[in-house]
């Protein structure tokens, strides 16, 4: 990989093949978390669970608080508190966001999930993932500029039917600790963004219902 842009340098122990065992490890994470999360169960009672499977994988250390998400409070960023601590209904939609350090590497995953039948819970579930994967072909394919991307992020969604949330615009990632190298959001990078040191973050709202969905992933 060559480094050309002092925003995506990188510490000593850095290599691509270590960042994609976190990104990985991430998924594995998300997908056993998913799995405990059921109807009745309140937002602090899965982040709990959710810190335990964590520990049992065998993370280094958590780098960004585990968000979980339920119902409406899908539609907050990640800056922003959850209101108050819902129960997850039968008929529900929810998100996990994680940021993990794995042998030092960090890895930063998240996906959006629905209990139940709603239609349009799932569809808005689906739809996040379909504009994180147009999006990551457009990088793969055209190679533009992470300020592309988001604009090309932003048509999509639109086209699509659904509110992008340009507050979330993705960020670095790197052998830990990234910050400091103060990169700033992809979103704002002027170059074509390097494989294996940015994460593509997309969250959508419903156009008219009380929700939305988020999936994130490594760009590599």
């Amino acid at each position: 990989m060559s480094v050309s842009n002092a925003k995506e340098a990188v510490g000593e122990i850095y290599n691509l093949s270590s960042m994609q065992h976190a990104q990985q490890m991430s998924w594995k994470a998300i997908e056993q978390i998913a799995r405990i999360i059921e109807p009745g169960m309140r937002e602090s009672q899965a982040a709990a669970a959710g810190k335990q499977i964590l520990t049992e994988l065998g993370m280094q250390r958590i780098w960004h608080p585990l968000l979980i998400r339920f119902g409406a409070n899908t539609l907050k960023t990640f800056k922003q508190r959850s209101e108050g601590d819902p129960e997850l209904g039968t008929n529900d939609i929810f998100f996990i966001d994680l940021g993990v350090v794995w042998d030092g590497h960090e890895g930063d995953a998240g996906a959006t999930f629905v209990t139940g039948s709603d239609a349009e819970m799932i569809e808005c579930a689906a739809a996040a993932k379909t504009l994180f994967d147009q999006v990551e072909a457009y990088w793969r394919s055209a190679r533009v500029s992470g300020v592309e991307l988001y604009r090309y992020a932003k048509s999509r969604a639109k086209a699509l039917g659904w509110k992008l949330n340009l507050d979330i615009k993705g960020h670095r990632v790197s052998d830990f600790p990234h910050a400091i190298y103060r990169a700033g959001d992809l979103g704002d990078f002027s170059a074509c963004p390097n494989g294996g040191l940015w994460i593509l973050e997309i969250q959508i709202a419903h156009p008219y219902w009380p929700f939305g969905a988020f999936h994130e992933d490594l760009l590599v």
